[in-house]
């Protein structure tokens, strides 16, 4: 392992990072806001550090090792996080503690969705749009965009995308150079983008509020421009648009890009992941809706409307909202939250545990209970008719054993800090599965929860935006001996 060749890199990418500043610096100066000179701060202290970070290291040329792209990931997203809280902290209204900051910079990068601020209608303008870009460029993953120009300055980039990219199968590349595959995966990002902000648009939105949710959108967020989230617009067209978005953004962009490549539609019918996607959608929405009209919570129509949007949006670990499940009745709100475990698909910019893992982890269980009644026979566990090597059934279940023992950790040290039952549970499910909304004290906002617990639940977002083996890596001896 090289330090200066980590200090370069991480160097190039905060340069690359200081240039997120600079939209919501031209918001505040189109809106005539003094928050430009807030950005403009921000800017020059990001780049700053950057250059003195890559500077010294600037001839530095070593080629990167695997365990060099799980260090540079996990540092690159804790400095992020540190940088992009700047505008937070220096803002005078509202005022926020370092750990209020960072919370809401952690929460937006990582696409989690949770949010310790209140009247959030009345902020700046500015302070809106980059809260909003945050979970934009969080979706995909700053350092994908990164790598793209990464190899123009002689750096390595395989590494830093099989650390980034989600779910259990990352060596696979939609096209032969691994610069050419973060283009393509940002191409097909940046179109679904445009595409959603002109049907907000279309369907009534304000310019400023339809590209404000269509970096959410797309990036499977959930901030909104709004206390009331997509529920103050009252307009069942662009909760409809929002569901859509949210589904699309949910599936494997890879499928997306053979779907375009190969002019073949059929591509997503016959993929086994989406299939389990979309049978998880339809049967937990049927579920939702049938439940709350047989108790009379809503209206035909109206039980169809909020049901099958809170489902999307909490299956997909969105985080938008136009009804406050968490008052719903009998088991729903706990469905709810258990289906935002399966979460979306790999390769996706949703959270969870992933789609495919859940359906490698049933597989796995029906083929121990076959091996019961023949213990003999020789079963392979398959998914679109093809086996699947063992040694990733057995990385899945070392995975899932992972997350258990993380969530009842985390779960624990929450409920030390002197959160109740079930705000404790809500949270780490929430952060863990980047989801955002909670049950309890959390269900409107994360504010009045203690600092310790939002520098957990911070630790929490960043372990599910890495998908908890990138980030755990670092705390074995091994990796350091290696």
């Amino acid at each position: 392992m090289h330090p200066s060749n980590i200090f370069r890199i991480l160097g190039v990418l905060l340069v690359v990072f200081s240039f997120a500043s600079l939209p919501p610096m031209f918001v505040a100066w189109l809106y005539q806001e003094p928050e430009r000179d807030l950005f403009a701060y921000t800017y020059a202290i990001t780049l700053f550090t950057g250059f003195a970070f890559w500077l010294p290291a600037s001839r530095t040329r070593y080629d990167l090792r695997p365990r060099d792209g799980f260090l540079i990931t996990v540092l690159f997203w804790l400095v992020l996080s540190l940088f992009a809280s700047l505008p937070f902290l220096l803002m005078k209204m509202p005022e926020l503690t370092i750990t209020d900051a960072f919370f809401e910079a952690m929460s937006g990068l990582t696409t989690t969705g949770a949010t310790i601020l209140t009247n959030i209608e009345t902020l700046p303008r500015s302070i809106l749009f980059y809260r909003q870009q945050l979970q934009w460029l969080g979706g995909m993953g700053i350092i994908v965009l990164a790598v793209a120009i990464l190899p123009m300055l002689g750096i390595g980039g395989m590494q830093l995308y099989r650390t980034e990219a989600p779910g259990p199968v990352k060596d696979r590349k939609l096209t032969p150079r691994i610069a050419e595959t973060a283009k393509t995966l940002w191409y097909i990002y940046l179109v679904i983008t445009i595409a959603c902000a002109l049907a907000y648009w279309l369907a009534g939105m304000s310019p400023f509020d339809a590209i404000s949710h269509s970096f959410s959108t797309v990036a499977i967020g959930g901030f909104s421009t709004y206390d009331e989230s997509l529920l103050w617009f009252n307009s069942p067209l662009i909760e409809g648009i929002a569901i859509f978005f949210m589904v699309i953004s949910g599936m494997n962009f890879a499928l997306h890009y053979f779907a375009l490549n190969d002019k073949d539609i059929l591509c997503y019918f016959r993929d086994p992941e989406m299939r389990g996607y979309f049978a998880i959608l339809v049967g937990v929405g049927l579920v939702t809706v049938l439940v709350l009209h047989h108790t009379g919570t809503y209206t035909d129509w109206d039980a169809i409307r909020y049901g099958l949007f809170q489902v999307v949006s909490i299956a997909t670990t969105t985080g938008f909202s136009i009804s406050d499940f968490s008052v719903w009745p009998i088991f729903l709100p706990m469905l709810l939250f258990f289906t935002s475990f399966s979460g979306a698909c790999a390769g996706s910019t949703g959270g969870g545990m992933k789609v495919i893992r859940i359906l490698l982890i049933f597989k796995q269980g029906s083929r121990e209970l076959k091996r019961l009644i023949h213990p003999n026979a020789i079963f392979a566990i398959k998914l679109g008719g093809r086996a699947v090597p063992d040694r990733v059934a057995e990385a899945v279940w070392g995975f899932f054993s992972a997350y258990i023992f993380l969530f009842v950790g985390l779960e624990l040290a929450v409920l030390a800090t002197g959160v109740d039952t079930i705000t404790a549970f809500s949270t780490v499910a929430s952060c863990l599965n980047n989801l955002g909304p909670a049950l309890g004290e959390a269900a409107s906002n994360y504010q009045s929860l203690p600092n310790p617990a939002k520098w957990i639940l911070s630790f929490a977002m960043l372990l599910g935006r890495l998908e908890i083996f990138t980030l755990m890596v670092l705390f074995s001896p091994m990796f350091w001996r290696y």
